[in-house]
């Protein structure tokens, strides 16, 4: 080539800081000259001089370039398609993976016409940390939309995300799409008497276990934290076909926290959007929660709430109290063996441990106020009916023992399923004094 080596050495010592390989190339014959190579892409097999850089790029390409971009990198090396976009635009690049000394590295290629029309540039430039920090960039962005639309208490949407799904719900009936869902609003009971009387520390508790009874409960169907106390669950697919159904599970499992005070009282009510009635998610939200301030009053009613508000009127165990439950335990330790053991003092709701218990299941304390709700916690989803009606049975019914047979989840996050006696002794008056069970995992 007829090239001043001179000029075109200042050239490339100047571009040097700028790129890692560069090629001089005459548009019409292809013959090229290159100028820069760093060790970071070094293995390119391209001589300091060639005569076809069309022909020998095709040929190394699949030696270097990565299999997922080897299709679509190809592409750069049509003569014509280069003429052609060089005349157009003058300067066009395409950013993709080299797999060079073992490692994936993502490039940029960059095609620049010359003053003279006759030659261009090639240059190849490693952007691997521009990538990555555009990448980490990408990712904290993605994170912090995503964490607008999550409640920061519960983990599970927020009213912003709420507010996002109706207005497409909204847009999706006026494009006139047959849609088919319901929407069930719930309301946890007696929060503000729950924050009142034990702190706003153990009203969050309160409603992050609601949150998981409703999610667990409608396992297909997205679930919102709309308010301090009230959640929403928009009912899709089999969540919707199995409406009336889920919507009993959840009523029965509040009546039965309620008697047992395992856990929050839940009012709920339910809507489906009627096309011929309902003009807006709106309009079916606002049925929903009218059936739910139904429910919230019936449950108040039946005092269930009451139930749970005698959780929250804690008081501290005596002396004599305490040593007494010692005693019992250490006697109960002694038949049990190998089992665990658990004994609840009923009047103060307060617990002790065996000290195996602590490590096994990572339990806070061998001592514990109001520890069934730590156990029932642990207990599998799957079980968690069953177990609330073998405790609702045993607390009800004068029942001396009761076997019960459930998973529950250990410290390293696995379950082990436990056989339990569960047995309630009785003070002079005929009530329910301790409750105290032997568990022995399977």
């Amino acid at each position: 080539m007829n090239t001043d080596q001179g000029i075109l050495s200042q050239i490339a010592n100047t571009l040097a800081a700028h790129f890692d390989v560069l090629y001089y190339i005459e548009l019409e014959s292809g013959n090229y000259t290159k100028f820069i190579s760093t060790v970071v892409i070094e293995d390119l097999d391209m001589s300091l001089t060639g005569e076809d850089f069309y022909k020998t790029a095709i040929g190394n390409s699949p030696k270097y370039v990565h299999p997922e971009d080897l299709e679509r990198e190809l592409t750069l090396y049509d003569k014509d398609e280069i003429a052609r976009r060089l005349n157009e635009e003058r300067s066009y690049s395409m950013v993709y993976r080299l797999i060079t000394s073992g490692k994936i590295v993502h490039v940029r290629q960059t095609y620049t016409m010359c003053e003279d029309g006759k030659h261009f540039l090639c240059s190849i430039e490693n952007i691997e940390d521009e990538y990555q920090l555009q990448e980490e960039q990408k990712k904290n962005l993605q994170s912090v939309e995503r964490m607008a639309r999550l409640d920061k208490l519960t983990g599970i949407k927020n009213k912003n995300a709420f507010e996002e799904y109706m207005q497409g719900i909204d847009e999706r009936l006026r494009n006139g799409e047959d849609l088919k869902f319901g929407i069930v609003v719930c309301d946890v009971n007696d929060l503000k008497l729950i924050n009142d009387t034990r702190g706003h520390a153990f009203g969050d508790e309160v409603i992050q276990m609601t949150s998981r009874i409703i999610c667990d409960i409608y396992k297909h169907s997205p679930v919102f934290r709309i308010g301090g106390d009230e959640f929403a669950v928009v009912l899709t697919g089999g969540d919707y076909a199995n409406r009336e159904q889920l919507l009993g599970t959840i009523r029965e499992e509040s009546e039965i926290n309620g008697k047992t005070r395992t856990g929050p009282v839940i009012a709920s009510g339910m809507s489906e959007y009627i096309s011929d009635l309902d003009d807006n998610f709106d309009s079916v939200f606002e049925r929903a929660d009218e059936l739910m301030y139904e429910n919230k009053k019936a449950l108040k009613s039946a005092n269930l709430s009451n139930d749970f508000r005698k959780v929250e009127e804690q008081k501290t165990i005596t002396e004599d109290r305490k040593r007494l439950l010692d005693k019992l335990f250490g006697a109960l330790y002694t038949i049990a063996g190998e089992g665990y053991v658990v004994l609840n003092d009923l009047r103060f709701d307060y617990s002790r441990w065996s000290i195996p218990m602590i490590s096994d299941f990572d339990i806070e304390s061998e001592y514990m106020y109001q520890a069934d709700r730590v156990w029932h916690d642990l207990v599998h989803p799957e079980d968690i009916k069953a177990y609330d009606k073998a405790i609702e049975k045993l607390m009800s019914d004068n029942a001396e023992v009761i076997p019960m047979h459930y998973r529950v989840r250990k410290s390293d996050g696995t379950y082990v399923l436990m056989h339990t006696r569960g047995f309630v002794l009785y003070d002079n008056q005929g009530n329910p004094d301790y409750f105290g069970a032997i568990i022995l995992p399977q």
